[in-house]
């Protein structure tokens, strides 16, 4: 049998928003514990955010399915049905290109997160994802994107989950399905990069941190930076750019930065009374580790993040506003009343479930 240090894993997030990527981190930490060796495959942002926290891995190019969301939100499901050509493409070129990669490098598994062309025969592969149901406006089509989102996740050896078995779930419905795939499903637990902190000052009235794609990202932050004019108690704006974008002034009561690395953000999390961020999966998986005050605003037109809004404000976890008409100070008034009440939820069992995949590995590379 061979070592752990002899097992590689390539592991691929999604382009869409920042969330994939930062959900890999502590899949990443965990791996590199293990004495594995990581190659991360990914562009764009989502390269500049882990490069950040892995200076010292191996990356390789692989474009991204680069979807453009609508201004508004009643074109946003025709904008992406007139993008489905495009993300046909992607999946096949992103096929071809681990089929290439594969003549080259010796690999022992491929981890996708919720990229559906990664996969092959010859390696493990898994794919990540917390939308076994892709919510819909009706059920017909919510029906039929079902049955092609499971003929995708049928191509790999397994599918991970990352939310609780159970009826107490953070995904709801999005991650129990009355029926899965059919290849195995396990249910990883929930993923957090973040560590709590023993004790921690109260710094900021307001942490506000953006994510999701163009131009919707923009669009909140122009409404938030005007209605903060009306806030006159200290907040920190981290606008979700890792790169190269322009800097925003500091102002009176406003520290900007483009980006914060996980240490740095984790810190500003439990230093702040309230986040305003958007409804995305992996900063409801932050929050759920840090029991954090929350207003989440569900990007317009974006079914999943709708669902989810509405069902954590359901169960106490988080309150829910919507971006058309938002108001900052009422919301804030909002917040201070809402009973907000957190799951306890098991934060570790994802490094289980590495550890046997990894042990798992290292059998069958010693045959």
């Amino acid at each position: 049998m061979q070592t752990k240090d002899n097992i590689t894993i390539l592991i691929a997030p999604l382009d869409w928003g920042l969330g994939h990527a930062t959900r890999c981190i502590p899949i990443i930490n965990h791996l590199l514990k293990l004495q594995c060796n990581v190659v991360i495959a990914t562009e764009g942002k989502q390269h500049n955010l882990l490069k950040n926290e892995f200076p010292q891995l191996q990356f390789v190019h692989l474009s991204g399915y680069n979807v453009r969301y609508s201004n508004k939100k009643r074109f946003f499901n025709l904008k992406i049905i007139f993008q489905l050509p495009k993300l046909i493409y992607a999946i096949r070129k992103e096929k071809k290109w681990l089929q290439q990669y594969l003549l080259n490098n010796k690999i022992n598994a491929v981890i996708s997160d919720n990229r559906y062309g990664l996969f092959h025969i010859s390696v493990q592969s898994i794919f990540i994802t917390h939308q076994l149901t892709i919510k819909a406006n009706f059920p017909f089509i919510e029906k039929m994107l079902q049955k092609l989102n499971y003929r995708h996740i049928n191509h790999f050896s397994a599918c991970w989950v990352p939310d609780q078995c159970g009826k107490n779930t953070l995904a709801g419905k999005l991650s129990h399905p009355a029926i899965l795939p059919a290849i195995p499903v396990t249910y990883i637990g929930v993923l957090s990069r973040f560590q709590i902190l023993n004790s921690t000052i109260k710094r900021y009235k307001l942490l506000i941190v953006l994510s999701g794609p163009e131009p919707q990202r923009t669009l909140l932050e122009k409404m938030l930076l005007q209605q903060l004019e009306k806030i006159e108690q200290p907040v920190l704006f981290v606008r979700g750019l890792p790169g190269n974008a322009a800097y925003l002034s500091d102002q009176k009561y406003i520290t900007f930065h483009n980006h914060l690395p996980a240490n740095q953000l984790e810190q500003a999390f439990q230093q702040s009374q309230y986040l305003i961020s958007r409804c995305g999966y992996t900063t409801v998986m932050d929050i759920c580790k840090l029991n954090i005050k929350s207003i989440l605003i569900p990007t317009p037109g974006q079914t999943e993040q709708e669902y989810l809004a509405e069902h954590l404000q359901k169960q106490g976890f988080s309150l829910s506003a919507n971006q058309e008409g938002f108001n900052l100070v009422n919301e804030l008034k909002n917040a201070e009343k809402f009973e907000y009440k957190f799951p306890d939820f098991d934060m570790e069992k994802y490094q289980t479930i590495l550890t046997e995949f990894v042990e798992s590995l290292s059998t069958n590379n010693g045959k």
